[in-house]
């Protein structure tokens, strides 16, 4: 729930809420998309590679695009490296999606056991303000890390596919409860 403080000198009005069946239209597309994706993890992996990779190269063409309105050599070649990088990871991930989901998946492992460290450090700091929260968080951090690290490379064969999936189930069930939730909209 948001709410505005009417006393400010900017004064905002709530965005008007989707009518329902149009959320409920959405989660269970989402869900039934979720379901599809995890029905077969390792083309929806590849998949996720490929569409990463059209991401990259469209960032990439963005930043080198930019580079003729930003002021200064410095700036001005950094921009450009940045975007040719991104161009090369791209066309990485679309010619060689198998290799990228492997790259993806391992960078990913690495992430998650880095930042559940740093925020189990940061919990045990925190104890007496709740940070036993950060810990447990961070234990699952480190938990999925160690298992997408330990487990690669076969990994990387189906981690993104199983986090997309995921993601869609759960997004797709929050719009189901947003779309009958009383207090969200009117009836």
């Amino acid at each position: 729930m948001t709410t505005y403080d009417q006393g400010s000198a900017m004064h905002t009005t709530p965005m008007s809420a989707p009518p329902r069946w149009a959320c409920v239209l959405l989660g269970i597309f989402m869900i039934l998309t979720g379901l599809l994706v995890l029905g077969d993890i390792a083309f929806f992996t590849v998949i996720s590679a490929i569409f990463i990779g059209w991401m990259a190269i469209a960032a990439g063409a963005f930043e080198i695009f930019h580079v003729f309105w930003t002021k200064g050599w410095g700036g001005m070649v950094w921009q450009l490296i940045l975007g040719i990088l991104y161009i090369a990871f791209g066309l990485i991930l679309v010619t060689q999606p198998l290799t990228g989901a492997l790259l993806l998946t391992y960078v990913l492992g690495v992430a998650l056991l880095v930042s559940g460290v740093i925020r189990m450090l940061m919990g045990f700091g925190r104890w007496r303000e709740g940070g036993w929260i950060m810990v447990a968080s961070g234990v699952f951090g480190v938990v999925a890390g160690l298992i997408i690290i330990t487990g690669f490379p076969a990994t990387g064969l189906w981690v993104l596919g199983l986090l997309l999936g995921i993601d869609l189930l759960s997004h797709g069930i929050g719009w189901l409860t947003y779309a009958w939730m009383p207090t969200a909209r009117p009836a």
